[in-house]
């Protein structure tokens, strides 16, 4: 596609992959959060038609957070501008990390030596860390990888490498194939208040980041426009070039 047009903008891609987790009654749920339900409410045979209600969390499956989760004067999920739901993406494969440490934190040496592989990450890139957790997804007890009630052991984006990210590389957002952006081990979901801060992308329980390339992608995020949502369930295309 081609335009004398400044603001037309063009996408050229060789495949699309979806990085959202089919939704079903058995996905894995963070502790207290509601549980997936689906009714019918309409039949074929009876009524002429199919039809079922549905019910689950906001920050459930592949899904997106708002700062309203975290910040009480942050904006909801519905205020998002739809420009910002397109954005560029690099993915930071630490599955070697992870294997041996299932609490490995993404460092700023991380960033740093994938950027002498790549390039330096542009600014207003979405950072995507392939932990290898997409593959647990089928065992939840994997999956949370939990050793004690309420102790999680699963990977995440570390401080000092996200202030990094924000202030170096100004990056529009993170997400990752875990049920969180902050390491298991983090009660206090820092990596989530630092992103969320300003409205900015954080995505969780991604999948298929295998058939990612480290540059070039391009995500369209498709969120529910909830109400003064704190977050809501997603479908995540991802262009590749």
């Amino acid at each position: 596609m081609t335009s004398n047009s400044p603001n037309l903008k063009s996408l050229t891609y060789t495949k699309i992959v979806d990085l959202s987790h089919v939704i079903d009654p058995n996905i894995p749920i963070w502790q207290n959060d509601p549980p997936v339900e689906f009714e019918s409410v309409a039949e074929l045979e009876k009524d002429g038609y199919y039809l079922r209600r549905f019910s689950m969390g906001e920050h459930s499956g592949t899904h997106i957070n708002g700062p309203n989760s975290f910040y009480p004067d942050g904006i909801g999920i519905d205020s998002y501008p739809s420009e910002s739901l397109v954005v560029p993406a690099i993915v930071i494969d630490i599955r070697h990390k992870t294997t041996e440490n299932p609490d490995y934190a993404l460092t700023i040496d991380d960033v740093l030596n994938w950027e002498e592989q790549h390039h330096c990450i542009q600014n207003g890139s979405v950072v995507l860390l392939y932990t290898g957790w997409q593959e647990r997804w089928g065992d939840v007890e994997t999956f949370f990888n939990q050793v004690e009630p309420g102790k999680f052991h699963f990977p995440g984006f570390g401080a000092e490498a996200t202030r990094f990210l924000l202030e170096k590389r100004a990056i529009a957002g993170i997400g990752i194939d875990t049920h969180g952006v902050d390491p298991g081990i983090d009660e206090a979901f820092t990596i989530n208040k630092l992103v969320l801060e300003t409205p900015r992308i954080v995505l969780e329980n991604l999948t298929n980041l295998h058939q990612l390339p480290p540059t070039g992608t391009t995500l369209v995020i498709g969120i529910l426009r909830l109400k003064g949502g704190s977050g809501t369930p997603v479908s995540v295309l991802a262009f590749v070039p």
